[in-house]
């Protein structure tokens, strides 16, 4: 089985955009490798427009020139990462990856290049043609690089254009794909994301499945859990407490739905560097505590755990964030995380541990003020537990009375081991 626990790893998205290129994702890579990697962290994963030369930011050139070979499938632009020119694709990369221990991913548009449609180009191993499988009325709304593909009439030429591009992927050696403009676009993307998915089991290789953006439709859980590793479950995640607030609602509703090979995606990390193509100086906007909520939420859901901050530049608070063994325990070692109650001004999730001898409690403050909390012990049958640790602080917090009292700061969180 592919994703057995919630993928964790580093995208290139929320620090470099469009623009990223074969030094950063290398630099990132070495950094995980020595800080990061014993902690669990494995995936590296090379965000949007990879194939366009001239990307240099978060933003998109309309109808720009895109590698491809003479099959309409999109290459690395050589300008961007130098290893894969003469058509070597990404396996110089994913190579160096692998060599450091860990896994590469990258991420792709649904459909086909307009300019494979526009000069209708063959598809490989097959009879058919761009031309006759692209979809012109089927066009990203933000991204206007790609056709969609017709997945009825023409569904077998849409099989193997798919096909082909998972091949190439596979031979590459590429561990994860992020298929992009998908996730929320039911019911009309349907049986292309199951062409994607037959796609991605048949090429030859284990690859984790991530489907993006969201809100991905709740009333579609079973054909999600069906048809990839990961979905998103919001739009693009970023730095603000309004957008972290509104996750709660979003991981109560989707929690059930996550177990092996199959997780619910809360999106990106937005931690530590930020927006480098813009501002070297850039940082996350959330405060520390903040950054704790998060971490402790998308822990407490087991959702896949993507930092999306330079790696390279991380100060201690984030480092030690991303590496707190304490607090990843809980994506490995729990199930059925779920909320227990919320308030105007507080939230509790519990995650009892699969052997039965511990559970875990996050108690969050969602109000503006530092709070004092108290969680009742016997009215959630964890009565039974005699002692009561902090994973954050690393330290002990009473039990009394059936009762753990603990002080909380503004939109901050506290997690609680009983055993």
């Amino acid at each position: 089985m592919v994703a057995k626990r919630p993928p964790m790893g580093w995208n290139s998205w929320d620090c470099f955009g469009a623009a990223v290129n074969e030094a950063q994702v290398k630099e990132n890579a070495e950094y995980i490798a020595k800080h990061m990697k014993d902690c669990g962290w494995e995936y590296v994963v090379v965000d949007i427009e990879w194939y366009q030369p001239s990307a240099d930011s978060h933003e998109y050139e309309p109808f720009s020139e895109l590698v491809m070979d003479e099959y309409g499938r999109l290459y690395p632009a050589p300008n961007r990462f130098p290893s894969s020119a003469d058509y070597k694709g990404f396996k110089p990369l994913a190579d160096y990856i692998h060599g450091l221990g860990l896994k590469f991913g990258i991420h792709i548009m649904r459909g086909m290049p307009r300019m494979a449609a526009h000069k209708d180009l063959p598809i490989k191993d097959s009879e058919f043609r761009a031309k006759k499988i692209a979809n012109p009325n089927s066009i990203c709304f933000w991204n206007p690089d790609m056709y969609g593909l017709k997945c009825t009439q023409e569904e077998e030429g849409a099989r193997a254009y798919y096909n082909s591009i998972f091949k190439l992927y596979a031979e590459w050696g590429v561990d994860f794909v992020k298929v992009d403009d998908i996730a929320r676009e039911y019911p009309h993307c349907r049986k292309e994301i199951e062409l994607i998915h037959e796609a991605c089991v048949n090429s030859g290789r284990d690859i984790v499945l991530s489907l993006s953006p969201g809100p991905a439709p709740l009333k579609e859980a079973e054909h999600l859990k069906k048809n990839a590793n990961m979905w998103r479950i919001t739009d693009d995640f970023w730095d603000k407490w309004e957008l972290l607030l509104e996750m709660f609602k979003r991981a109560e509703e989707w929690c059930t739905h996550s177990g092996p090979g199959h997780w619910p995606d809360a999106d990106m990390l937005p931690v530590g560097a930020l927006r480098q193509d813009y501002n070297g100086n850039d940082w996350t906007r959330f405060t520390e505590d903040e950054q704790i909520t998060m971490m402790s939420l998308w822990c407490m859901m087991r959702a896949p755990l993507i930092a999306g901050g330079h790696m390279p530049k991380n100060d201690e608070f984030t480092l030690n964030l991303l590496t707190n063994k304490d607090i990843l325990d809980i994506e490995v070692n729990t199930h059925c995380g779920h909320q227990l109650y919320r308030t105007e001004e507080e939230i509790a999730w519990i995650a009892p541990c699969k052997d039965g001898k511990a559970c875990y409690v996050a108690l969050f403050n969602i109000s503006d003020k530092k709070r004092k909390m108290v969680f009742e012990t016997a009215d959630y049958e964890l009565d039974g537990y005699k002692k009561a640790t902090e994973r954050w602080s690393h330290t002990k917090a009473s039990i009394r009375n059936g009762e753990v009292k603990v002080t909380v700061n503004p939109h901050g969180a506290v997690v609680l081991r009983f055993e």
